[in-house]
């Protein structure tokens, strides 16, 4: 994680020596780096490897995220498959697109809604508190089928390409969500906290549900997360 935040940032720096450029390691040491993201005009944020448990397990889902803002406004994100060398990339207003290993580029989109016995849903399960677990756990039975990959990498992967019908992360930080967020959008899908507020940048509070439409979001929050 710290060798390839340090790579990473260097790169940034390079080319763009004036912006607030910051990744989860450097803020670990130094909370204070994230001051001033609000009025950057240009801030990189970084997730030098996302779902590290996986990696360390040797399991193949983990991957980088990195979030482009501009004042505290999300305007591009990538994630990055590196097994596959393959990308989700997206910038605000221009849609969300899979860069493939080859040079290939395609749109990408969310799946169509459907009810909730057809859907696919993937929750980050292990960050989930045990009392919410045990609300959430008898309403599982209500999809088609349940994944929990504990890699925002993925989950948002999922979620962005049709693989899955929503996704539901329970905590989380900038680097976390920021480029997730504008892809899941970008590609067609509704997201907000639980409290039906839009993601922001500052990502408070740190939870975040992802949907086809609204109409598919309600559902989820209401018959699966059991939110009113």
């Amino acid at each position: 994680d710290v060798l390839a935040e340090e790579r990473i940032t260097k790169a940034l720096k390079l080319n763009f020596p004036d912006a607030l450029v910051f990744g989860e390691e450097a803020y670990a040491r130094d909370n204070s780096l994230v001051d001033g993201l609000a009025e950057a005009e240009l801030a990189f944020i970084i997730d030098p490897v996302d779902g590290t448990l996986n990696f360390v397990k040797g399991l193949p889902l983990f991957g980088t995220i990195l979030s482009v803002t501009r004042k505290g406004e999300t305007i591009a994100g990538l994630i990055y498959d590196p097994l596959n060398n393959t990308f989700l990339m997206a910038s605000k207003g221009a849609g969300a697109h899979q860069l493939f290993g080859d040079g290939d580029m395609r749109r990408i989109h969310t799946a169509p809604p459907v009810s909730i016995s057809e859907m696919s849903g993937v929750l980050c399960w292990m960050f989930y508190p045990p009392e919410i677990r045990a609300r959430i756990a008898p309403n599982l039975v209500k999809l088609s089928t349940f994944h929990a990959v504990n890699c925002s990498v993925f989950d948002y992967w999922m979620a962005a390409t049709g693989s899955a019908h929503f996704t539901a992360n329970f905590c989380g930080m900038y680097w976390d969500h920021l480029a997730g967020t504008l892809i899941h959008s970008e590609a067609g899908g509704y997201n907000a906290h639980f409290d039906g507020t839009p993601y922001n940048g500052r990502g408070e509070p740190a939870n975040v549900l992802c949907a086809p439409d609204k109409d598919s979001w309600e559902a989820v929050k209401r018959e699966i997360l059991g939110l009113s």
